[in-house]
């Protein structure tokens, strides 16, 4: 080792000329990528880009200490700690940047997200997992602010659990005994963000090997430190949160992001403590730059100061360490600058080589698709405008499959009175893009390997002749033990769920039993808690994330919906984070906590499948199924069914139940009610009272929504009553206005109706307080009952004339 005059004995242990040179030269590719990138966007070759200048000496310094087996959640600045941890390839980050949807090119998304964007594939091709231990991975990140720092908590907690949890040291593929470090990043405006502050407070109170850069240009895009937080520095805010002799907290270092010495020792005594004593540090990096702006969507110049920008120029970290290493003769400027030029050149050719390997796929395709267009011509009276049609796609600036499936598509649109055979091949090939497309841009939405929810079969409750009557709490209750005691990667965590066992009891006694690491209470803190399952179940773990009540998802709607519901999908199969999230709702009385905002579920977290039993059988059966699929789901339990007395099956840790099967409850032959969850007990109730004037209702019970009917019950049953009302507890237009769209438009049950298809919902406000408000805000007996006769009504009017 060539050890430097100006440092100490203890700095030569890693900082010798080799490694300071070598950092230099990851520097100045990570800054000439950045600069290509805007370059590359301003030529019209990508749609948008983003970059991590002036952030490179820091995260450089951060990735000497980031080991295999560790985590990253960050954000899009951070592509030269990808570079420097040997996970992100020059040419891979522009093929993402050109959008390239083969993830062999393009294995952290598949073309799916704009750059900077990091992921590593956890996955085989076929589902399975990876051994983690042999990568250093990093978690899809995604772009809203703040966004990151929930599931980092995760992360980090999967070391406290794998660490402290005997059972789990034997799962070596995923941590060697809780060693692993979680590393976050995220920009100095976004800790303004309650994600980070949420996330930051739950790191302090469990006390789990999280290491949080912060870096600190003073800006969020136009807006200083002085609006974003108090005293204008995150540290000094935080300063409560810090650790001494008598009481846990966080290590709190603060580090200029162009001293590199200083950047090397702050992330050595920060991985240290993380690493061995699971203790949590915020690096607040300050006096970073952005040479280039946010983005290429403005300019800094706009608001920065001429004061300002003198300063960044003088304080950019790639000329503060080409000052150190020429002040202290590490190399000489000619040393530097062939560095630089290399650099520069390693840039250019990567580009270079991921734009033609992006455009020779889409070029082929348009040779192809000129080909048939041009050849049918020959045989149409439009001859003239085919041919300006190919001509034009041939003349397109840097195309883009866009072009290529648009002039098809107008194309075939003009010939559609030309006899089938002469188009036929040009039909063909249209065809076989499409399915093509539909696998580049819209797979992997749910899982698609052997172990996904739709491939685990049925298994029914056995009962023996004796069976117990209980509340259907005590049946959740046995099942949370068996599969508690079954997987010893289960846990359980949420408000309430440690020590009394959740607020409907159905966790009582079994932190008791398997410890308080398995059944863990938590703060008040739902974004946390989601973030906490979603790390942990993306090292490996099957956490069950307790939401106290329904309307309190919405705390967390951000995260379900941006990180958790897409991830499968915007990696294209690359990670997955089986959680499941447990809550309850339907039908209590007042304005919270009594909602049902299924629609807004629906809408927002398509990605999660979304379970809703009718009762605590239905939902233990769906929870065993859930703990053998390796996809996210969302069940809620019916609030008023915990004291509802249920028989108690023999195998409770075995039965299942079949998502997306709906059950058939009543049989009838005049109209079909589809329904879930509470409504279930009100349909069934109405459907005896119809039976007594003479209507025979076919009752069915979804059970789950997504997936929702794959085998087309619901359809069958409506080709046989030739009436349907969809009813459920939701505001007009909600979840009701799904199930109809599902069944008529995708079932195609439309062809067996002889009425108009019914929703039946609540009001749009939320429930009124009390008995009454629950009778003249949601769906009762009285309203489904009066529903299913006014249909039949209009059809036998004779039969059955007016009531009202």
């Amino acid at each position: 080792m060539e050890s430097l005059s100006t440092l100490t004995e203890e700095k030569t242990a890693t900082l010798d000329k080799q490694r300071i040179l070598a950092d230099y030269k990851l520097v100045m590719i990570s800054r000439h990528a950045s600069l290509t990138v805007r370059k590359e966007v301003f030529m019209g070759k990508a749609k948008f880009g983003i970059y991590g200048d002036g952030k490179e000496l820091a995260q450089v310094a951060m990735a000497r200490y980031f080991e295999p087996g560790d985590f990253r959640s960050g954000y899009y600045r951070d592509q030269t700690m990808m570079f420097a941890m040997g996970e992100l390839g020059l040419q891979e980050y522009f093929a993402q940047l050109y959008a390239h949807t083969d993830i062999d090119a393009e294995p952290a998304s598949g073309g799916r997200l704009m750059n900077g964007h990091f992921a590593t594939r956890s996955l085989n091709p076929d589902g399975t997992w990876k051994n983690l231990m042999e990568i250093k991975n990093s978690t899809a990140d995604i772009s809203p602010t703040a966004a990151q720092m929930p599931k980092l908590l995760g992360l980090a907690y999967a070391s406290k659990l794998y660490r402290e949890n005997p059972d789990l040291h034997g799962m070596k593929t995923f941590s060697n005994k809780g060693n692993e470090v979680a590393w976050g990043t995220i920009g100095n405006a976004s800790t303004a963000e309650g994600m980070f502050l949420e996330t930051f407070n739950a790191g302090g109170v469990l006390q789990v090997p999280m290491v949080i850069s912060v870096w600190d240009d003073d800006y969020g895009i136009s807006v200083t430190n002085e609006y974003q937080v108090t005293k204008a520095s995150i540290s000094k805010a935080l300063k409560g949160f810090r650790r001494n002799t008598h009481e846990k907290g966080y290590e709190v270092l603060v580090v200029k992001g162009w001293d590199y010495e200083a950047l090397v020792r702050a992330y050595g005594k920060a991985a240290k403590l993380a690493r061995e004593s699971h203790i949590p540090v915020l690096v607040h990096v300050i006096e970073m730059t952005q040479p280039q702006g946010h983005s290429t969507s403005g300019s800094h110049e706009r608001y920065k100061s001429k004061e300002r920008l003198e300063w960044e120029a003088a304080f950019d970290c790639v000329v503060k360490f080409k000052e150190y290493i020429l002040t202290n003769r590490i190399a000489t400027k000619q040393e530097l600058d062939r560095i630089d030029e290399s650099a520069k050149q390693l840039v250019k050719e990567n580009k270079d080589k991921a734009w033609k390997a992006f455009t020779s796929t889409i070029k082929k395709e348009l040779d192809e698709a000129v080909g048939h267009i041009r050849e049918l011509a020959t045989h149409c009276a439009c001859k003239e405008e085919l041919n300006q049609l190919a001509q034009d796609l041939l003349q397109t600036l840097n195309p883009i499959r866009m072009d290529v499936i648009g002039t098809v598509r107008k194309a075939l649109l003009l010939v559609r009175n030309e006899p089938q055979e002469i188009k036929s091949n040009l039909q063909d090939w249209y065809k076989l893009q499409q399915k093509l497309n539909k696998e580049r841009y819209s797979s992997h939405q749910y899982s698609e390997s052997g172990e996904n929810a739709r491939s685990i079969a049925s298994q029914p409750p056995i009962y023996d002749p004796d069976a117990a009557m209980v509340d259907g709490r005590e049946i959740l209750k046995a099942c949370f033990d068996a599969m508690l005691s079954r997987d010893p990667r289960v846990f359980a965590i949420g408000e309430d769920v440690g020590l009394i066992g959740d607020v409907n009891q159905a966790f009582a006694g079994l932190q008791a039993k398997h410890g308080e690491l398995r059944v863990t209470d938590t703060g008040i803190r739902e974004v946390s808690i989601i973030g906490q399952g979603i790390g942990t179940a993306l090292r490996g773990l099957r956490p069950i994330t307790e939401i106290q009540y329904l309307d309190y998802l919405i705390y967390a709607l951000m995260t379900l919906s941006d990180d958790l519901a897409c991830l499968h999908y915007r990696t294209k199969g690359g990670q997955k984070a089986p959680l499941i999230i447990r809550t309850r709702g339907h039908r209590l009385e007042g304005v919270w906590h009594s909602g049902s905002p299924i629609g807004m579920i629906l809408n927002s977290l398509r990605g999660i499948l979304v379970c809703v039993p009718r009762n605590m059988t239905q939902a233990a059966g769906m929870y065993n199924t859930l703990l053998e699929a390796d996809e996210p789901a969302l069940l809620i339990e019916v609030l008023n069914g915990y004291r509802l007395k249920e028989k108690m099956p023999a195998n409770i840790g075995e039965f299942k139940v079949a998502l997306g099967v709906p059950e058939i409850l009543r049989e009838g032959e005049d109209l079909t009610i589809v329904t879930y969850g509470a409504m279930c007990r009100i349909v069934m109730s109405a459907a005896r009272q119809l039976e007594e004037i003479g209507i025979s209702v076919e009752v069915i019970d979804v059970q789950t929504l997504i997936p929702f009917d794959l085998q087309g019950v619901i359809s069958r049953s409506i080709q046989k009553t030739n009436r349907v009302i969809f009813a459920d507890e939701d505001v007009p237009g909600g979840a009701s206005a799904f199930m109809m769209q599902q069944v008529i438009e995708e079932q195609n049950a439309y062809f067996f109706l002889d009425s108009k298809p019914i929703t039946l919902s609540a009001r749009e406000h939320r429930p009124a307080y009390s008995s009454d408000g629950d009778y003249f805000s949601k769906p009762s007996v009285d309203d489904v009952v009066d529903s299913v006769y006014q249909l039949m009504q209009e059809a036998y009017p004779k039969k059955f004339p007016p009531i009202y």
